[in-house]
Parts: C-alpha cells; sequence; structure tokens
C-alpha cells in the first residue's frame, strides 16, 4: 500500500461499484476527503458495476476479481469464470491473510466497510493494528433473515466506531438490539452535490413526456425496494381507468422477476425498465411524481436529490424518509402496501389544492446540504480514533 509517513492511511474496502446510492456516496468521499492529511485507497472484491470508471484517478484502488464486465460473451465461458470467481473470492473469505498481504499490502491505519456486506472483509482483516470502522445504512428490523440481523448486531459492537446513515436506522438498531454496547458512533447524512444534479437534469429531455400520468422510480432491483408492489400500484391504476407510464430506472437481482410480470401482464408499454444510467436526473425532471415504493432504507439519497429538482414525491414512510419528506407539505407519505401506494397517488393528482400548496413548498424553499461539515466531522472522526492508540 502507497504510504506518506505524514499521512493517515486509509483503506476502504467495498464489494463493487454497481450504481447505487452508497456507491455515489463512496465517490464523494475518494473525491473530496483530506488529500493532505490522508492516504487513502480503495480495495474492491469485484471489479464491477457502471461506476468503476469513475474512481478518482489518484487513489489506489486494488480490485481483487474481474468484474462481469471482462468475462468471456460465450455462455459456457462466461459461467466457468464466474465459477472461478466465487471459488477465489471463498479462497479469500476463509484466508485473509492472500488478499491483505499480498494482493494490497494492507498496512492501512483505518479501514473503512462502507455497506454491511463488506463487514465480514474489515473485521476478519489480517490487518490487526487498524482501525475498524462500519457504515451502516439498513433498518435491521426489516431484514427477513433474523440470524443475519443477528450476526450483524453482534459485528457492529466489535468496530472501533460506527456510522449510521440515518436517525431511524439508528434508533431501529437500539430498539431491535437494546443490549448491545455499541462502540463509539454517530448519525451521518450522505454528501450531496446541488450544482451537479441541477446541471446533470438538463443534459437533455428524455422521450417520456406523455398526456398519461408519468411516474418515474429509481432503485436497485431488490426484492426490499417495493418494485413488485409498484406493479400491483401500476395495474390497480389501469383498472380504475387512470392511465399512467412508469419508468424505473435500475438494476439487480429482481429484473427477470420483474420481466417476467410485465410480460404476463402484457404491460411493456406502460411500466418501464430503463436499466441502471449513470444520469438519471432528467426523467426525475419530467416525471409527474416521483416515487420510491421501498420496504425499507436507510437515508435515501435519491429523494434528497428529488427535492433538489423541486419534483413531486411519493413516498413509503420508512428508515430516514421522514427526516427529509413532510407529509403532505413538500411531499405525501404512504405505508408500505399497494393499496395505500395507489390511494396516495389518486389524492395527489386529484386534489388540486393539495398538489399545489407542495409544489410551492418546492418552489418556495431552497434544499442545503453542508457538505464540508460532514467531510471535516468524518475527518475529525478518523484522527480521533487514532489519538486513542
Amino acid at each position: 500500500m502507497n504510504s506518506s509517513k505524514n499521512k493517515v492511511n486509509i483503506l476502504f474496502k467495498h464489494r463493487s461499484m454497481e450504481m447505487g446510492g452508497v456507491e455515489k456516496v463512496l465517490l464523494n468521499l475518494l473525491e473530496n476527503l483530506d488529500k493532505n492529511q490522508f492516504e487513502i485507497s480503495l480495495a474492491l472484491n469485484l471489479n464491477q458495476g457502471e461506476l468503476r470508471n469513475f474512481i478518482p484517478s489518484d487513489i489506489t484502488t486494488y480490485r481483487l476479481t474481474k468484474g462481469k464486465e471482462d468475462f468471456p460473451e460465450n455462455y459456457i465461458l462466461n459461467k466457468f469464470n464466474l465459477f472461478l470467481r466465487g471459488i477465489k473470492l471463498k479462497i479469500f473469505k476463509f484466508f485473509p491473510i492472500i488478499p491483505n498481504k499480498f494482493l494490497i499490502n494492507n498496512t492501512a491505519d483505518i479501514e473503512i466497510a462502507l455497506g454491511f456486506t463488506m463487514f465480514d472483509d474489515v473485521l476478519n482483516s489480517s490487518n490487526k493494528n487498524s482501525k475498524k470502522i462500519g457504515w451502516f445504512h439498513t433498518e435491521i428490523s426489516y431484514l427477513k433473515d433474523k440470524k443475519l440481523a443477528i450476526k450483524l448486531s453482534n459485528q457492529i459492537e466489535q468496530f472501533d466506531y460506527v456510522f449510521f446513515g440515518s436517525i431511524q436506522t439508528y434508533e431501529d438498531f437500539i430498539k431491535e438490539f437494546p443490549n448491545i454496547i455499541l462502540p463509539p458512533n454517530q448519525v451521518i447524512r450522505n454528501p450531496i452535490f446541488k450544482e451537479e444534479i441541477l446541471k446533470k437534469s438538463e443534459e437533455f429531455i428524455p422521450d417520456i413526456l406523455s398526456k398519461d400520468l408519468v411516474l418515474v422510480s429509481v432503485g436497485r432491483l431488490d426484492s426490499r425496494k417495493g418494485h413488485n408492489v409498484l406493479i400491483d400500484v401500476h395495474l390497480g391504476l389501469l383498472n380504475k381507468g387512470i392511465k399512467n407510464k412508469i419508468y424505473l430506472i435500475g438494476d439487480g437481482i429482481e429484473k427477470d422477476k420483474l420481466n417476467a410480470r410485465i410480460k404476463e401482464n402484457k404491460i411493456n408499454d406502460t411500466f418501464i425498465l430503463l436499466g441502471s444510467l449513470l444520469n438519471p436526473y432528467p426523467y426525475v425532471k419530467n416525471a409527474d411524481i416521483f416515487i420510491l415504493p421501498s420496504e425499507s432504507e436507510g437515508w435515501p439519497l435519491i429523494l434528497a436529490e428529488a427535492l433538489i429538482l423541486k419534483k413531486h414525491i411519493l413516498a413509503t414512510d420508512v428508515g430516514g424518509v421522514s427526516e427529509l419528506i413532510t407529509h403532505k407539505k413538500n411531499g405525501y407519505l404512504v405505508n408500505y402496501n399497494n393499496e395505500e401506494i395507489q390511494k396516495g397517488i389518486e389524492e395527489l393528482i386529484n386534489d388540486e389544492i393539495l398538489f399545489q400548496n407542495i409544489k410551492n413548498e418546492l418552489e418556495n424553499k431552497s434544499e442545503t446540504f453542508n457538505n464540508e461539515e460532514i467531510y471535516n466531522t468524518i475527518e475529525e472522526v478518523f484522527l480521533d480514533l487514532l489519538k486513542k492508540n
């Protein structure tokens, strides 16, 4: 690992660079943490994802295995490479000294897991001298795998410091596991670049303008994101004669299941999967309503971005959503079920006074996000941790 005598060595460990809120936060941290104080590097388990080419050039990056983008197109060879990669990652898991000493030369002062999928990698690091920091963005009570929830609670106890992604994430954790002795911790929100979002939203006008109701949703295609419920909402609106089109931006493991339901219900022309997009903001800006139908969330970065674009928002009241949205003031909150989501959409489009009041609130309020304060807080935690040696 490259080092400078007077700098603190920081190693972020992350799974991959597929499009997502955590990955965008990671890129922001890599770009904006003070390089005069910190020597920052990144270890990726998979060199994979749309954002892998956006890692700042001054960041030393270790790519432990190839991404699927680098596999042969031939089906058999592709699956064989996937199999070999899986074996390699299992070896790394059981013998962490291999990646840490021989691939990374891990002499970091601080190792960071920016999400719970990397807790194992950081806590089991062969570098026993580093301080360990965990970032937790998930409502732990909503995890269906209760064994995983218990495992994560025990792992969180082992970190030297923990950042929670929202107030609700923190409160949910201590409510679910009141007997866990938390290490030093605090809630830290994600940095947001307002001017960049506004600029990107003007780059093009997407072909979604319609006399029908246009709804846009952005998120990884994961079961907890509620996109299957969104299909039910779409069908329910159509059955009531409310013509609508839903554009879903994102990719993930639920893609095939969603496509099967779309095909089964013959809604290919009205429920449209756009895949993962580097710039979703023109779609958000030109929608009638931005919709977040998640079953659970941390502090959803995309909602803050939609607020910057002054877009009407309907969101499920989960996680840190209510830290951003006040019901019927700057958005509309519902419980997580298709009936409430559909009812909320209907009220928004039929109640002209409500729609206009929310619009006025959005237009008259300028969202402010203090990124410098966020970076300074994180940097102070890094330095304070090392003082405790």
